[in-house]
């Protein structure tokens, strides 16, 4: 036995497999040589990069056990910028000065079987050098394992990361091979800031296909065995950080870091001690240190920090007053910079040295918000308190604090305590954004990792009181706050405020439970799966208001729901009772499933799938119904993309929808932001502008209304909408800013008495009296993003983003009045008074752009930077004169220096490297190998913002360097100007073609405007004159030969000038019978067109224009018999016609019905010219028979045409309106330009428009002619070209019947065109007919090739017919529906070109209205179901009414013995009602003032009444606030049959009897004897074995007791069993089983009837 355990001995102690950890023996000091360089760049040779380089002797010693120290000798230091490999490193010889004394101090670290412990370092050595350190110790980490040679395990360095160990053997050196590779894209703990992407979401999928920012670290190890285990003798490693934010397949920008360190000796002297007090300062993670505070820009070495900030400010102010110095965003950062770094009282001495210098205070405000700092943010904490600023500088300030201040525990207390100061909280603008802010720092802070639940308890204290409390205002504005935090623990106090939680939250307002329900979407972003659930129950709770539900659908879809999710809410959506729920949710889902970006391609293939269920019948829903509407745009090779989202949330399909949210997002390099949000609720604004304000006041009024609805069973009246206009800005998905306007926010601002009148007239007398020298300017920092993250080397990497802009403006104007006005003028003065204003203004505006990649620290950077700078200065002088008594306006733009380039665009990409002991020191390389240079002086003394550069000795010639530049130019004649717009790149042979390679090339783009040599112009004028001297200001006389156009145009056209010309004389004589020929008669009535319309009943031209007014105005009758035997029976809506339409209507009795049939053919009539057998099959086959326009649009018109432009000439100069004169005076004195006449003759109703060029020599001109022939028609010509000969278009419009239809149509016609003109028109007929009207009927046909028809005619509310006539083809449509109802009736009698605005209002009112209507026994609700109603004998029933607590109207209906119909109306005071009695509707009215049944103010639009028909029309505002038994007028026609308990009855039988009033007593003045009763079911139910009674859970009409049904009709109700001693009431039952019962609706009751 002993012989074995000896074997085995001796075979463990030969097996060289086993290894143990690297060991520095005690009493000795190991010297190695190590060397690190890190450098950023492109990947390719011969490029610039940039770079530090580190090389030192390393001297390890063991002090204890497991305890050793580290001491760097003769480290120095380089600086590299350069083409790389050709140019050498240069010694940053300062700078190692500098940190030589640092160098100098050993550290300690332990070190246990190969593993970095803690590190021991005294407080003199930086964090700085001390990652320095873990930089080199990182290579000594080694976790050996004794019995593996390949292995992989998480290892610390920069994160706890994923590594691979591979171990050989060298035979032959006897050496052991170790090779670590660190897989950096694998890091669960990775070591990394981010600053600026808190409002960004993380795309995972994005990252996993394609990672923006992936690395590797790979070390190779020659260890040697020693007795006490493993030396050391050569360690590498290679570090390879590439990043690109697009998805190419190559050409990474590249940071490499490598690091050796080789064995040199052993000494036996051990390293010295010095006397420090070491403490442990971490372990091998790297710490971050001031380069937190440093921006890779510049680097300033502060030495007198007051001095510092008030030169940047003095240099600001001094630079930047009227034009930006196009580097003053660079210099503006600098300011930033400095502010950071220096000591919170640096700050407050620098704010009380510049705070009554008001220039230099507006760039400290500007500047201290976007410090960042918890000191700046606690200076404008105490400068707000001590009131040093104004409330507008504080809101300004903390406002732009809120979303540039890292937040941190220390910056949320500041603001925790500002929400409780008093000057916050009184003022309610900076009270929002103090709040709002709070929850955006929450927000901040736990973005990247969980914080705890007390950083929102403050909030939620508040929030619980408020609800204690009731104050609906504050309860908000906290839950937008815990929206903003997004905080998880939020959602308990968020779930609170639900609908579904008790009936606490339930009584809260709906807008409450809206903004609880919006609330969700920032905490989804943590806690989706809570927050699904959450929403999901919300939306398929069916008893919740539609908003309520579809807000909710946005939380599902935001939380990125899953396949299961999305296929259940499908199936939901198919059995949905709610319209506007449905139409939501399909749109959403629809739009959804359209989306090609990668961030929501999970959701978009979900949607797809729900879309293959629900089919495409909710497709047919009309613009009426809410909507959801998603489009996005998404490059994957880019990685780059935009969406826009909208939400269109309606109630009852009114004019003003709820709700309405527009959001535009953005992807860019795996990650997503909601750029920008603004949601807008109209809620009541419509109902607060129409109706009546008096309403809300009349006690009387809905005590009586209450009295007669009391009898209703169970009436629950809808909630009140307060009035209420709300809007909300979010950005980046923070809420910023809201507003609510209602009655408390308008007595707030009434209260105050804001003086807007008498500020406006002390601002124009100011303007008036003294010249105005302003000058402004406006920086920002736009954007600042950041990730820094370690290198294997031990400095830190930095990716950042930097925009800064700063705009200016100087404006000059010096005012001269004429007479002059005194110090105290009356407004009236200005009307007598000649203005002239002189203005200079120049603006200007600079923005520069810098994306870095490289190394920055406090004391050295060296980045790869590409710098993007925008410059712009238009300058414009400007003079103008208003002499309001004459009519007399003129501006001038007057000649004003300009720069070479108006604007500019420099692109360039440079390596660069700087330290702090030489901060004017710059190295910077070009990116391409055109030229180095050398190292310069960046800043003089004076800090010039200028960066000079100056070029190396040797440049590279080696490879061939392509230029390109082109210039495009324009140049315009008339007003003497050049504008050139020019590209210039440069490139070489060997860089690849990839996006990011093309952004670094550099580029300058310019445009620019300059004068026309020879051609210069001294000035641009514009002058307008108005009123009876206009002609004054003509220029150039335009003298139009009558004779001459007559003779152009025929000699037909002649004969009949010469027919129309006497016609319209004998007119004039006999102008008796015409009211406006006598306005039309002149002097020069030869020269002048008579209006067609005045002619019409003149018995001299009767004959002629029979046929014209038969066709165009309408008729109520077949023949001139039955016209006029209808004539004393007219309905009520003939009797609302105008006395023209009557007096115009016994002309048109004339035309015979047989001459209209004759003339009547079918619509393919009209389609060509020439038919054939074949078209007219295939066009019978498709229309109707009927549709003919030959009796609207007869042979006449070429008479009206011929006559009104053969009299074209007639205006002159007394008849000029408006003058308008446009020219440029050129040095020569020459003008250039156009003069514009405008001519008005009212006695003809004629305009006339010529536009000619100034220029004696150029005869183009623009004529248009237009003229309203009749109250039906109107028509205008365009001529244009050479004295207006060349091109000419003619346009008719035209009204009238076809049939019994009104139509319209308009014609465009045209002798000659511009050949552009018509290859465009051929485009456009062509994607028309291809691209939008797929659905209609196109035909080809040889159409006349110069015309344009198109006609429309109603025939019916809701459906048109058309036709589109054009040269190439035809295009109509049979029944094409419109999305709103037209009132067609009242089209029919209407002029249209008479009183038009009126007209348009009135008919939007009357399409917008709702209407309910009766006709044989069949009701039509609002919502356009139609059912048939048996109404009951003798008993009221509601057809319409306010279902709000105003009860502004109401609407009752009864049926006597005698089957009359008596409709009463409650209005205000007023009751009015309306009997049918035989032929005759009678009205009696409770006031003895007359009245009409017309109240829109009250919400009801109108009430009409017939012999056998009623109608009723409620207001748009007022759609989704009715009840009875013509519905909510809501769209919701699946939920039409709603009772006065809110239950939905399944019939419409059991609704019409819900809505009965029924009688007290039998024994009243009413004859209704019925009564609403829950009745017995007859037959005995029997459940779970005992004996129930059924009673009916929905009202039954019963005769009343001593009464006995005379009528009865059988209806279906649902019935509830419950046992036989309960004695619930039925009413609040469910239902268990539906039976057919047996209702009452007519009664005889006995003289004993109680």
């Amino acid at each position: 036995m002993k012989a074995v355990v000896l074997a085995l001995a001796l075979a463990f102690v030969g097996n060289k497999s086993v290894f143990t950890a690297p060991e520095f023996d005690a009493g000795k000091t190991y010297v190695y040589k190590y060397e690190a360089f890190i450098m950023s760049g492109l990947p390719e040779e011969d490029l610039a990069r940039a770079g530090i380089k580190i090389s030192t002797k390393v001297l390890i010693s063991n002090e204890a056990q497991n305890t050793y120290v580290l001491k760097l000798v003769e480290p120095e230091l380089y600086e590299y910028s350069g083409y790389w490999p050709k140019d050498p490193a240069e010694p940053a010889t300062k700078l190692k000065a500098a940190l030589a004394p640092q160098f100098a101090i050993p550290i300690k670290f332990e070190y246990t079987n190969g593993a970095i412990g803690k590190i021991f370092a005294p407080e003199e050595i930086s964090t700085l050098v001390l990652n320095i350190y873990r930089g080199l110790l990182n290579i000594l980490e080694l976790n050996i394992k004794k019995t593996h040679k390949v292995y992989d395990l998480q290892e610390v360095g920069q994160g706890v990361c994923k590594t691979l160990y591979s171990i050989n053997e060298d035979e032959r050196l006897e050496n052991i091979l170790l090779t670590k590779t660190r897989d950096m894209n694998h890091c669960h703990e990775r070591i990394m800031k981010d600053i600026g992407l808190a409002y960004t979401e993380k795309c995972e999928t994005c990252q996993r296909e394609s990672r923006n920012l992936k690395g590797t670290t790979t070390y190779s190890y020659v260890l040697k065995p020693v007795p006490s285990g493993l030396m050391i003798l050569k360690a590498e490693s290679n570090e390879l950080i590439q990043f690109s934010p697009f998805s190419e397949g190559n050409g990474d920008a590249e940071m490499k870091t490598k690091q050796s360190l080789v064995f040199l000796e052993v000494k036996k002297e051990l390293i010295p001690t010095i006397k420090a007090e070491y403490h442990q300062r971490g372990s091998l993670m790297y710490e971050f240190s001031d380069e937190l505070l440093e921006t890779p820009l510049q680097l300033i070495k502060i030495s007198n920090a007051k001095a510092q900030i008030m030169e940047s400010l003095n240099h600001l102010v001094s630079h930047d007053a009227e034009i930006v110095h196009e580097d003053a965003p660079l210099k503006f950062l600098e300011l930033i910079q400095i502010l950071r770094k220096v000591r919170r009282e640096d700050l407050e001495m620098n704010w009380n040295q510049i705070k009554k210098m008001p220039t230099q205070r507006r760039w400290f405000l500007e500047a201290i918000p976007a410090v960042g700092t918890p000191d700046a943010l606690e200076l404008i904490k105490e400068i707000f308190l001590a009131e040093e600023i104004s409330v507008i500088e504080a809101v300004q300030a903390f406002a732009t604090a809120v979303h540039m201040v890292t937040a941190d525990t220390e910056t949320i207390k500041i603001f925790e305590s500002l929400i409780t100061n008093h000057k916050v909280v009184e003022n309610p603008v900076l009270r929002e954004i103090i709040f709002l802010g709070y929850g955006t720092m929450v927000s901040k802070e736990c973005v990247e990792s969980d914080c705890p639940a007390e950083l929102i308890k403050p909030i939620q204290d508040r929030l619980a009181e408020a609800v204690a409390k009731s104050e609906i205002e504050k309860i908000i504005l906290y839950i937008k706050v815990l929206g903003n935090a997004g905080h998880p623990a939020s959602l308990k106090s968020i779930t609170k405020l639900m609908p579904i939680h008790g009936t606490a939250a339930a009584s809260l307002p709906m807008r409450v439970h809206a903004e609880a329900i919006m609330a969700l979407r920032n905490i989804a972003k943590k806690e989706h799966r809570q927050v699904q659930e959450l929403a999901l129950q919300l939306y398929m709770d069916k008893a919740l208001h539609p908003e309520l539900r579809m807000l909710s659908c946005i939380v599902i879809f935001e939380t990125r729901p899953s396949m299961g999710l999305v296929t259940t809410i499908a199936n939901a959506v198919k059995t949905e009772e709610n319209l506007q729920v449905a139409s939501f949710t399909y749109s959403h889902m629809k739009s959804l499933s359209r989306s090609p970006s990668t961030i929501h391609s999970s959701v978009s293939e979900a949607c797809s799938v729900a879309m293959k269920i629900l089919g495409s019948k909710l497709d047919r829903l009309s613009f009426r119904f809410s909507k959801a509407i998603h489009a996005d745009y998404y490059n994957n090779t880019l990685m780059l993309g935009a969406a826009s989202t909208a939400f269109y949330i309606n109630d009852a399909a009114t004019i003003l929808p709820r709700t309405v949210v527009a959001k535009i997002s953005a992807f860019l390099a795996g990650a997503a932001a909601d750029v920008l949000e603004i949601g807008v609720k109209t809620e009541g604004l419509q109902e607060v502008l129409l109706k009546n304000p008096a309403l809300s006041d009349d006690a009387d009024r809905i005590t009586k209304m209450k009295r007669v609805i009391k009898a209703l069973s169970n009436w629950r009246s809808q909630p009140n909408t307060e009035p209420l206009a709300s809007v909300y800005i979010k950005f980046f998905g923070q809420e910023i800013a809201f507003a609510n306007v209602d009655k408390v926010m308008i007595d707030w601002v009434n209260a105050r008495e804001v003086p807007i009148k008498e500020y406006g007239k002390k601002v124009l007398k100011t303007l008036l009296h003294s010249d105005i020298d302003f000058h402004y300017a406006k920086p920002m920092l736009a954007a600042e993003v950041r990730r820094i993250l370690p290198t294997a080397a031990g400095l830190p990497m930095e990716l950042s983003l930097y925009t800064a802009a700063v705009a200016a403006a100087a404006i000059k104007i010096k005012p001269t009045t004429s007479p002059h006005l005194p110090e105290d003028f009356e407004l009236s003065k200005l009307l007598e008074t000649d203005i002239e204003l002189e203005s200079e203004i120049r603006p200007s505006v600079a923005v520069n752009t810098y994306a870095v990649m490289g190394v920055n620290t406090a004391i050295l950077q060296a980045a790869l930077v590409t710098r993007a700078k925008v410059y712009s200065v238009m300058p414009a002088k400007i003079a103008a004169r208003l002499n309001i008594k004459d009519g007399d306006f003129k501006i001038e733009a007057l000649p004003v220096s300009v720069p070479e380039n108006i604007t500019s665009v420099n692109v360039e990409t440079f390596a660069v490297v700087r330290n702090i002991e030489e901060p004017n020191v710059e190295r910077i390389t070009p990116i391409l190998p055109t030229e180095a240079l050398k190292s310069i002086s960046k800043r003089t003394s004076k800090s010039s913002e200028i960066l000079p550069l100056e070029s190396e000795a040797n440049p590279i010639v080696n490879y061939k360097v392509r230029p390109f530049a082109k210039r495009y130019c324009i140049k315009n004649h008339g007003v003497g100007l050049r504008a050139c717009f020019k590209v210039e790149t440069e490139s070489v042979d060997f860089m690849k073609n990839t996006t990011l390679y093309n952004l670094v090339l550099q580029r300058n783009i310019s445009f620019s405007v300059k004068p026309i040599e020879g051609e210069e112009v001294e000035r641009l004028e514009m002058e307008v004159k108005v009123g009876a001297k206009a002609a004054e200001k003509l220029i150039k006389r335009i003298n139009l030969d009558e004779e001459e156009n007559v003779e152009d145009a025929g000699p037909v056209l002649m004969k009949l000038n010469k027919i129309l010309s006497s016609r319209r004389n004998s007119s004039s004589s006999s102008s008796s019978s015409s009211s406006s020929s006598s306005a039309s008669s002149r002097s020069s009535s030869s020269s002048r067109s008579s209006r067609t319309s005045s002619v019409s009943s003149s018995s001299s031209s009767r004959s002629i224009r029979k046929n014209i007014n038969a066709a165009v105005l309408p008729s109520n009758s077949s023949s001139s018999s039955s016209s006029s035997s209808s004539s004393s029976s007219s309905s009520s809506s003939s009797r609302r016609r105008s006395s023209s339409s009557s007096s115009s209507s016994s002309s048109s009795r004339s035309v015979s019905d047989s001459a209209r049939t004759s003339s009547a053919s079918s619509l393919a009539s009209l389609f060509s010219d020439s038919s054939s057998s074949s078209s007219s099959s295939a066009l019978d086959s498709k229309v109707k028979a009927g549709f003919d326009l030959e009796c609207l649009f007869g042979h006449h018109q070429i008479f009206n045409e011929a006559y009104l432009f053969l009299q074209n000439k007639g205006l002159d100069e007394e008849d000029i309106v408006l003058v308008v004169i446009l020219r440029a005076v050129k040095n020569n004195k020459k003008m250039v330009g156009y003069q514009i006449a405008a001519y008005l003759d009212k006695p003809t109703a004629r305009v006339h428009l010529i536009v000619a060029a100034l220029a004696p020599e150029d005869k183009w001109r623009l004529c248009a002619d237009g003229v309203l022939l009749s109250q039906h028609k109107v028509t205008a010509k365009v001529a244009w070209g050479e004295e207006c000969k060349r091109y000419s278009t003619l346009v008719t419009g035209e009204t009238g019947l076809v049939g019994s239809s009104p139509a319209a149509r308009l014609r465009l016609s045209w002798e000659r065109l511009p050949s552009a003109l018509r290859r465009y028109g051929k485009m456009v007929d062509e994607y028309i007919d291809s691209e939008i009207l797929d659905d209609l009927v196109h035909t080809k046909s040889k159409n006349s090739t110069r015309q344009i028809y198109i006609t429309v005619a109603a025939e019916s509310d809701e459906i048109v017919d058309f036709i589109v006539k054009t040269p190439m083809n035809t295009t109509y449509k049979k029944s094409l529906h419109l999305p709103v109802s037209m009132p067609i009736n009242e089209l029919k009698h209407y002029i249209p070109f008479d009183e038009v605005f009126e007209k348009v209002h009135f008919l939007i009112t009357k399409a917008a209205a709702a209407e309910c209507s009766y006709l044989d026994d069949k009701l039509t609700t609002f919502n356009n179901r139609t059912y048939t109603h048996e109404m009951p004998s003798s008993c009221y029933q509601v057809l319409a009414q306010d279902c709000t607590e105003e009860l502004k109207f109401m609407v009752l209906l009864r049926k006597d013995s005698k089957e009359q119909h008596h409709i009463n109306v409650k209005i205000a005071d007023i009751d009015i009602d309306l009997l049918q009695e035989k032929h005759n509707v009678t009205v009696h009215v409770s006031l003895t003032n007359g009245v009409v049944v017309y109240a829109p103010s009250h919400g009801l639009q109108e009430v009409y009444c017939d012999n056998d028909s009623w109608k009723i029309k409620v207001v748009d505002w007022m759609k989704g606030k009715t009840c009875g038994l013509c519905g909510k007028a809501d769209g919701e026609i699946r939920q039409e049959y709603r009772t006065p308990n809110g239950r939905l009855a399944k019939n419409s039988v059991s609704f019409a009897h819900s809505w009965i009033l029924p009688s007290e007593s039998c024994r009243d003045n009413s004859e209704c004897r019925l009564k609403l009763d829950s009745v017995q079911m007859e037959k005995q139910v029997t459940i779970h074995g005992d004996n129930t009674k059924c009673y009916s859970v929905e009202p039954v009409p019963r005769c009343l007791p001593g009464c006995i049904p005379t009528k009865t009709t059988s209806v279906n109700v649902g019935f509830s069993c419950q046992s036989i001693d309960s004695d619930t009431n039925p009413f609040d039952r469910s239902v268990d089983i539906r039976e057919t019962t047996q209702a009452h609706l007519s009664c005889s009751c006995t003289a004993k009837c109680s």
